[in-house]
């Protein structure tokens, strides 16, 4: 099946080569009803304001079963034909033609909707692992220049390429989604043989990276849920702001390999985040239920985005 006809289907919009940008789902919550995503209740961004971009929609360095992307075609390796201004000038024009249609709704906040029109935020996630893309200080340059904050969201296995990052994002989220080697082989399926090795160089980088700095534990029944202890040692090691809990939900390609069966309830994310917290000294600072998401920190507050 083409790739680019997949992501269009799936409501993509491409941007070059091989970045895209998709409307978030919190976008429409927040204009219509006025309920944020949980970055904004836990972090003060304005999801409204918030463009997902990936700038290497098909690349990664693992193929989680998880995961709600497309995976055929998937490559592992390095790609940057994409310029960054480029990507970023078409990222906020994108933006503004898929919020347009929801002006017309009766249930639309008018004044949200024009706040979306100038976005001030961008998630560097969505699809794919950002780190391959070869240009990527250059897009975090692109975005600072235009008074763009930043999240970036990796999995952690390119370690020096967070390493060299200049400028650095306004903060970094590492996905830890298993305690142990055996766990990460089965459930992650890294692509390359160094992925486990690397994932704990940067949990070492991280104390040194001068930014705001998130552990995020996407956890799923029957494969990762459990084993606090664990993940406490590589949280302990990571020295992160913040810790993330995070059920996985039944989304996208991801349903061809789990089942209802997989996903948390917001009472167990709940009660690991307590075992955490035991665990590591860190306080549980925050929670949304419907997400089923809850927020650990050390308490060392840093300034608020947005």
């Amino acid at each position: 099946m083409d790739q680019k006809a997949v992501l269009k289907k799936q409501h993509y919009f491409m941007l070059g080569q091989h970045s895209a940008t998709k409307l978030c789902h919190w976008v429409g919550k927040k204009l219509l009803e006025g309920n944020p995503c949980y970055k904004e209740k836990f972090y003060g961004i304005e999801c409204h304001r918030c463009i997902q971009l990936a700038p290497c929609v098909s690349n990664c360095t693992q193929s989680c079963l998880f995961c709600w992307r497309y995976r055929g075609g998937t490559e592992s390796g390095t790609i940057g034909i994409d310029d960054p201004e480029i990507m970023i000038e078409r990222a906020l024009e994108a933006q503004r033609k898929l919020i347009s249609g929801f002006k017309g709704d009766e249930r639309c906040d008018e004044d949200l909707w024009r706040e979306a029109r100038e976005p001030r935020h961008v998630a560097i996630s969505l699809s794919g692992e950002p780190t391959l893309y070869e240009h990527l200080s250059g897009l975090l340059e692109a975005c600072k220049r235009r008074g763009l904050t930043t999240f970036l969201v990796t999995n952690g296995t390119r370690p020096k390429v967070l390493e060299s990052l200049d400028p650095l994002p306004d903060q970094l989220y590492v996905t830890v989604a298993a305690p142990d080697e055996e766990t990460y082989g089965r459930l992650c399926i890294p692509l390359r043989g160094d992925c486990w090795e690397n994932l704990q160089s940067t949990l070492e980088l991280l104390p040194s990276l001068d930014t705001r700095k998130v552990v995020r534990h996407t956890l799923v029944n029957g494969y990762n849920l459990g084993s606090a202890e664990a993940y406490s040692r590589l949280d302990s090691m990571a020295e992160p702001d913040f810790i993330e809990c995070k059920a996985y939900m039944l989304v996208g390609y991801s349903r061809n390999f789990m089942t209802l069966a997989n996903m948390p309830s917001y009472e167990e994310i709940e009660a690991f985040s307590g075992s955490i917290a035991e665990l590591t000294g860190y306080r549980l600072a925050n929670s949304k239920e419907d997400s089923r998401v809850t927020l650990l920190s050390t308490g060392r507050k840093r300034e608020k985005l947005g």
